[in-house]
């Protein structure tokens, strides 16, 4: 049971981005995001969206930082990936 974070290298908003996940529940992920701030609407599905400056913070408190096709292989294997094309 692992908390994953990857890169912060998607732009939006005149930021960058990475992504929150569980490789083990939603329930998981969500507790980890609830105990350290991130708010609710980050939540993306199956991940939550963070700022960079969020990264260390979110390390320190225990996420693992992966690459992000590390972090979508771990999310794929878990079952928790919600694929593109469901997500419209």
């Amino acid at each position: 049971m692992t908390i994953l974070i990857d890169d912060a290298i998607w732009p939006a908003h005149g930021r960058h981005w990475a992504h929150l996940v569980s490789d083990h529940s939603l329930d998981e992920l969500h507790a980890f995001a609830r105990s350290n701030g991130v708010p609710p609407r980050s939540f993306d599905r199956d991940h939550y969206d963070v700022p960079d400056e969020a990264l260390p913070r979110l390390i320190a408190a225990g996420a693992e930082q992966v690459s992000g096709r590390e972090l979508v292989r771990r999310l794929i294997a878990s079952g928790l990936r919600i694929p593109a094309r469901d997500r419209r």
